[in-house]
C-alpha cells in the first residue's frame, strides 16, 4: 500500500476545530441567557460537542445580529467562519477568516481566527499560504500568554508541521499544548492532536499508550466528534497490522455514531476501512460494494487519498479474480491518484522549504530548541527522497556557479584595477605619457570627424631642476602634487591631463576654441604661481612655462599638435619662463 499522509486532508478541520471553542469553555449554561455575550460563548462551545444544537444557536444568532454589538459581531462572524469552513465551504469560510485577522483589532480572536485559517490552508492544499502563516504564527508565539488562545495556535502549528513532514517538531508542538491546557478544560483536543502526528509520521500502533489515553480524554459522551474520529483511527491501525476483523467488528460497533455525527468525510472513511477489511478477510464482493459505495458517496471532483486506497481495493479484487480489463481501469484510475498524491507531498516539501526554514529556525530559538533542530536537520539530510537530494544538488550547483561568478567578479575587477592603474602615472595619479597620448589621439580623430576644435597645451615647469637638487627629491614630488592639483582646478571633465615625464604635462582641452584655450592656459599658469609649498618648514614657489597648439591652425594630428605646442613652450622659455605662448602665430600672455 502507499504510504498516506493525511488520510483525508479535510477531515483535519474536525482535530483543530476546537480552535473556535477553546476560549469559551468556562461554563456551558443548561439553557440560553439573556446575555448575548454569555449566548456567543456558549454557543460556540457547542461545536464540537452539540452539533445539531449549535447550528440552531447559530441559526438565531444570524437572525438577530442587529441587536450585536460591533465585538459581537466579530465574535458572531468568527462561528459562521467556523461553520463555512466545517461544512467544507472554505472560499467563505477564508473570506471571513482574514477579515477578523485584519480588521476586528480583538487581538485574542484574530489569534484563533489564524489558528484556523492555518488549519484551511492546508486542507485546501495553499502550501506556501499555509507555511508562510505558520511562520508568523510561530514568530507571535512567544507573546501570547493567554493559555485558552496559546492552546490553538500550539495545536495547528503542530498540524502544519506535520503537513511539511516534520513530524518530530508536530509531535513536539501536540506534547506543548498538552502542558498547555487551562485547568477545567478537556484535554481531549491536545490528546486528539498528539494522536494525529504520530499517526502521520507512521509512529502509532493500535498499542500506543498515546491513543489509549486520546479516547480517556476524549468521552463519547462529552466528546463525540473526536471520540469518532479516534476510533476511525483505531480502525485503520487494525487493518494495517493484519488484524482486519477487529476494524469489521469496531466499525459495526460506531456505525450509530457515525449516522448521528453526520460528517461526510468519517462516513468515507468508515465505508473505505469496511473495504480493506472485507477485501482482507477474503470477502471480495462485500469488499466491492463498499469501495464503491465510499466513491459514489465522496463529493464531486475530489482526489483525496481515500479515493486513491478505493480504487487499489478495486485493482487488487479484480486482479484477483481475474478481471484483466476492469483490473487495469482500476489500477489506472489508483495510478494517476497515487501520483497526484506523490506531486502533493513533493509541493508541500519544496513550499515549506522555500518558505518556512528561516522561521522555523527563529520558532526554534524562540522555543530553546535549537538541539532538536540540529538533529531534524541531520535526520532530514539522511532522507533517501529522490526529490529532495534533487534539490541538494541544485543548490550545490549554484552554490558552486555563484562562487565561479564571484570569483571572476572579483578577478575581473581586480584585472579593470590593474588596466586603471596601468594608465594613472604612479606619482600624480593622472594619466601616464603612454595612455595620454593614446586617448588625445582618439579624440582628435573623433573631432576631426566632427569638425571639432581642440587645444594642446604643453606644460613644464621653470628651473624644477633646482628644486629637486636644493630642496631633495621628497620637495620635488610635493611640487608635482600640488601643480596637478591646482592645473585641475581649471580642467572640465572633457579634458584630457597627464605627465608625460619629468616636470612635463600635457593637456588637451576639447571643443576649446583659440581665445578659450589661452584663458585656461593662463589661469593654470596664474594659479601655479600662487601655489606655494612646505615641507619641513621649507616653503618653495614654481613658476611655468605653457606652449599651445590649435587645432584650427596645426590640424588633427596629434604628433603635428605636439611638436607645435613643443615649439611654442621653448619659445615661452627663451621669452622669460613664466608665460603662455601659442604656436603658428607666436602669442604669447606673460
Amino acid at each position: 500500500m502507499a504510504l498516506r499522509w493525511p488520510n483525508n486532508l479535510r477531515k483535519w478541520v474536525v482535530w483543530v476545530g476546537f480552535a473556535g471553542c477553546l476560549c469559551w469553555r468556562a461554563g456551558l449554561a443548561a439553557t440560553p441567557i439573556a446575555d448575548l455575550d454569555a449566548y456567543l460563548e456558549q454557543t460556540q462551545t457547542l461545536a464540537t460537542t452539540d452539533h445539531p444544537l449549535f447550528l440552531q444557536r447559530l441559526a438565531l444568532l444570524n437572525r438577530e445580529a442587529s441587536k450585536l454589538t460591533p465585538d459581537q459581531m466579530w465574535h458572531l462572524r468568527y462561528s459562521n467562519a467556523w461553520e463555512a469552513m466545517y461544512e467544507s465551504d472554505y472560499a467563505k469560510s477564508e473570506v471571513l477568516f482574514q477579515d477578523i485577522i485584519q480588521h476586528s483589532g480583538n487581538p485574542a480572536l484574530a489569534d484563533r481566527a489564524s489558528a484556523m485559517l492555518l488549519s484551511q490552508l492546508g486542507i485546501t492544499r495553499q502550501y506556501t499560504e499555509a507555511f508562510e502563516l505558520a511562520g508568523r504564527v510561530a514568530a507571535h508565539l512567544p507573546q501570547v500568554r493567554d493559555a485558552k488562545v496559546r492552546l490553538p495556535l500550539l495545536l495547528n502549528l503542530s498540524v502544519a508541521l506535520g503537513l511539511a513532514g516534520q513530524t518530530d517538531l508536530a509531535v513536539h508542538y501536540a506534547r506543548m499544548a498538552m502542558a498547555t491546557v487551562p485547568a477545567g478544560d478537556s484535554p481531549c483536543y491536545a490528546a486528539s492532536a498528539l494522536v494525529e502526528a504520530l499517526f502521520s509520521g507512521h509512529r502509532l500502533k493500535s498499542d500506543t499508550p498515546e491513543l489509549q489515553q486520546a479516547f480517556d480524554a476524549c468521552p463519547a459522551t462529552t466528546e463525540p466528534v473526536f471520540n469518532v474520529s479516534l476510533w476511525l483511527r483505531l480502525t485503520d491501525l487494525y487493518v494495517q497490522e493484519g488484524q482486519p476483523r477487529k476494524a469489521l467488528a469496531l466499525l459495526d460497533r460506531i456505525a450509530p455514531e457515525l449516522e448521528v455525527n453526520g460528517y461526510l468525510a468519517y462516513k468515507l472513511a468508515a465505508l473505505l476501512e469496511k473495504a480493506k477489511a472485507l477485501a482482507a478477510v477474503g470477502e471480495d464482493d462485500a469488499a466491492r460494494k463498499a469501495a464503491l459505495a465510499a466513491i459514489a458517496a465522496g463529493p464531486s471532483g475530489d482526489s483525496g487519498d481515500w479515493l486513491k486506497e478505493a480504487y487499489e481495493v478495486l485493482y487488487r479484487i479484480e486482479k484477483k479474480q481475474g478481471n484483466t480489463a476492469a483490473a487495469l481501469d482500476y489500477h489506472e484510475k489508483f495510478a494517476a491518484l497515487d501520483k497526484a498524491y506523490l506531486d502533493d507531498i513533493h509541493a508541500r516539501a519544496l513550499a515549506y522549504e522555500a518558505v518556512q526554514q528561516h522561521v522555523l529556525a527563529q520558532k526554534l530559538e524562540t522555543e530553546k530548541l535549537s538541539e532538536q533542530n540540529a538533529g531534524l536537520r541531520a535526520r532530514q539530510r539522511l532522507d533517501a527522497k529522490t526529490a529532495e537530494a534533487n534539490r541538494l544538488y541544485l543548490v550545490l550547483l549554484l552554490m558552486a556557479l555563484g562562487f565561479g561568478a564571484l570569483a571572476m567578479f572579483r578577478l575581473k575587477r581586480s584585472q579593470l584595477r590593474f588596466k586603471h592603474l596601468s594608465h594613472l602615472d604612479g606619482l600624480t595619479a593622472i594619466y601616464n605619457r603612454q595612455h595620454f597620448m593614446g586617448e588625445a589621439g582618439r579624440v582628435l580623430h573623433q573631432l576631426e570627424k566632427r569638425k571639432g576644435v581642440a587645444c594642446v597645451a604643453i606644460i613644464d615647469l621653470d628651473h624644477f631642476k633646482s628644486i629637486n637638487d636644493t630642496h631633495g627629491h621628497a620637495m620635488g614630488d610635493e611640487v608635482l602634487h600640488r601643480v596637478v592639483d591646482a592645473c585641475k582646478q581649471h580642467l572640465r571633465p572633457v579634458d584630457l591631463f597627464g605627465r608625460l615625464g619629468g616636470e612635463e604635462f600635457g593637456i588637451l582641452l576639447v571643443d576649446c576654441s583659440r581665445e578659450q584655450g589661452m584663458a585656461i592656459a593662463e589661469r593654470i599658469r596664474a594659479a601655479i604661481e600662487a601655489t606655494s609649498v612646505e615641507l619641513d618648514s621649507v616653503v618653495v614657489t614654481v613658476s611655468t612655462s605653457i606652449g599651445l597648439a590649435f587645432t584650427d591652425a596645426a590640424g588633427h594630428d596629434l604628433r603635428r599638435l605636439c611638436t607645435e605646442a613643443d615649439a611654442a613652450l621653448y619659445g615661452a622659455k627663451r621669452g622669460g619662463r613664466n608665460r603662455v605662448m601659442a604656436g603658428a602665430e607666436g602669442l604669447a600672455v606673460a
